[in-house]
């Protein structure tokens, strides 16, 4: 059962030229936040202390952040944690000071203000474990991209594999730089989140690059530009479902997942809308503008001499 019933092409490849202007508008956007906010880096990359814990009542950040920064905690990072009434407070790392230390004196400090409250949890990640997942982290997004060029390039054509990882380095660094603008914790969930959406996007843009490939064979007679919003259209109803559906799994995650998987879904569900907005324009354009044609997708026949002829009994 088809969801839309198309009786003209789409024509995609017009809006080609605005559309690549607004995405170079995000990313110079996106890039410009990251080299002036930064990430704000979780636990799991820049080490030290996270401790969760409880009121009965609704908690009051302020005078949270002023206890403990009479108490010698002037850098904590003291923020809502799923309710109101939970708190999670993070703690640069200490030196010779063990995190059990640490969240004895931060309890000792929140009890001086007369409330009571109750340690949820606390863990521990030490400064060079950060570092180090840090590295691993932009290493395993960099490799994906590497081993995503080597296969499109084999599977299609170089400049749909340009084309392909540009939508992805698209997604990458627009998705980077949304975390970057609204300060979102980024930790590794947040990265395998990342990685999720380049997996989802790759998909989407293997799909249209091979019914790209297939028309470009079997219609000999249009523009590239035409074969492009032919194959658009056909795949439209595919990559709605499919984008649908998948917003519909992560909305549930993410009113109904609990904070701890907030980031992730968050990541996921922008990445979902992203990914298939350059699945659509940013692999294809790319492609076009590198001036991708039939002569390249369609394999040359070579006749052997004497192929033709029957066999003699």
């Amino acid at each position: 059962m088809q969801l839309l019933k198309l009786n003209s092409t789409i024509k995609f490849m017009k809006l080609r030229i605005p559309a690549l202007v607004f995405s170079t508008l995000l990313i110079l956007g996106s890039l410009g936040s990251l080299a002036v906010n930064q990430l704000n880096w979780g636990l799991d990359f820049t080490g030290g202390t996270l401790i969760e814990v409880g009121y009965p009542e609704a908690a009051k950040l302020d005078q949270i952040r002023q206890q403990l920064d009479r108490s010698g905690f002037g850098d904590a990072v003291v923020q809502n944690f799923g309710s109101s009434q939970d708190v999670l407070i993070r703690l640069a790392p200490r030196d010779g000071v063990k995190a059990v230390e640490i969240g004895d004196q931060v309890m000792a400090s929140l009890r001086e203000a007369g409330q009571e409250v109750d340690m949820r949890r606390i863990e521990f990640v030490g400064p060079n474990v950060g570092e180090e997942l840090t590295e691993q982290g932009g290493l395993a997004m960099l490799t994906a991209l590497i081993c995503i060029l080597i296969y499109v390039a084999m599977r299609f054509e170089w400049r749909f594999a340009l084309g392909s990882v540009s939508a992805l380095a698209h997604d990458v660094i627009i998705t980077l730089g949304l975390f970057s603008i609204l300060q979102l914790e980024f930790d590794l969930t947040i990265l395998a989140a990342v990685l999720a959406v380049i997996g989802y996007s790759l998909n989407d843009t293997i799909v249209v690059s091979d019914r790209i490939r297939e028309n470009f064979r079997k219609i000999r007679k249009s523009e590239p530009e035409e074969i492009i919003n032919i194959s658009l259209t056909q795949t439209l109803n595919r990559t709605i479902i499919t984008s649908v559906t998948t917003i519909l799994v992560l909305l549930a995650l993410f009113y109904q997942g609990g904070a701890l998987i907030h980031g992730f879904a968050t990541a996921l569900l922008f990445g979902v809308f992203i990914g298939t907005y350059s699945s659509i324009y940013i692999s294809s354009s790319v492609a076009l503008l590198l001036g991708i044609s039939k002569e390249d997708l369609i394999p040359e026949v070579v006749e052997k001499e004497g192929e033709d002829l029957e066999p003699m009994l």
